[in-house]
C-alpha cells in the first residue's frame, strides 16, 4: 500500500472520543488523507464526552480549513461504500475508540453496518486494523474476541495511557494513546517524547 493511499477511521459508541478526536486532527495535520464513518452511538458519545454535535463541530476540533483536503465522511450504514470493498486501496482502519459489540461483531464477521464490513475488509486483505477498545472489566467472552482478531492479524490497542512521561493534564494522557495507534498505522507523528529520547528532542 502506498502512504497516499486513505486510512479508514471508525468511531463508535464506546467511552474515548477525546481520542478520536485528537487522531483526526493528527491524521489531518499529517495531511493524511482518512475516509471517516460515525457509528450512531459513536455521535452520541461525541456529543458527551467532547462536545462535538455536528461534522462542522468535529471539523473545527480536528483540522478546521485542511478537513476538506483530507477527510471525506462516510454513512455508517452504506455496506456498498467505498470502504466495503477490498479493491478500494486503503493503508489500514483504525476503530477509536472501539466498543465492545463492534469487536463482537468483527470477530465473527457478522458485517451488519459499514464500520463492520470495512474492519472485515481490512482483515481479509491483509492490511493493519487497530482497534482502540475501552471497557473494563473485561469478561471472558471480550478476552476471547481480542485474542481472535488477534489471531486473525489485528492489533488490539487498549485506550491505556501510560504515565511514565510525567502527563501534566489529560491532553497528554490522551497523546500518549494516540501516539501509538499514529505508529501502527505508519504515519509519522510528535506527540509526546519517546522512551530513551532526549527530554527536549521530540516534542
Amino acid at each position: 500500500m502506498s502512504d497516499r493511499d486513505p486510512v479508514v477511521v471508525a468511531i463508535t459508541g464506546a467511552s474515548g472520543a477525546p481520542y478520536a478526536v485528537r487522531l483526526l486532527d493528527a491524521l489531518v495535520r499529517a495531511e493524511q488523507r482518512v475516509w471517516l464513518m460515525i457509528s450512531s452511538h459513536g455521535w452520541r458519545l461525541l456529543q458527551m464526552e467532547s462536545g462535538v454535535g455536528s461534522i462542522a463541530e468535529l471539523q473545527e476540533r480536528a483540522g478546521g480549513r485542511a478537513w476538506d483536503d483530507f477527510v471525506t465522511l462516510y454513512d455508517s450504514e452504506d455496506r456498498g461504500a467505498a470502504p466495503a470493498s477490498g479493491s478500494a486501496r486503503t493503508r489500514g482502519m483504525i476503530v477509536c475508540p472501539c466498543s465492545m459489540g463492534t469487536l463482537a461483531a468483527v470477530a465473527a464477521g457478522t458485517s451488519r453496518s459499514l464500520v463492520e464490513r470495512a474492519a472485515d475488509v481490512t482483515l481479509k486483505e491483509r492490511r493493519a486494523l487497530i482497534l482502540v477498545v475501552r471497557e473494563t472489566p473485561l469478561s471472558a467472552i471480550h478476552l476471547e474476541n481480542m485474542l481472535r482478531l488477534t489471531r486473525a492479524g489485528a492489533v488490539v490497542l487498549p485506550a491505556a495511557p501510560g504515565f511514565y512521561n510525567s502527563p501534566r493534564g489529560i491532553p497528554d494522557l490522551v497523546d500518549f494513546v494516540v501516539a501509538r495507534v499514529l505508529d501502527h498505522i505508519g504515519v509519522e507523528h510528535s506527540l509526546g517524547r519517546r522512551w530513551g529520547a532526549e527530554p527536549h528532542g521530540e516534542g
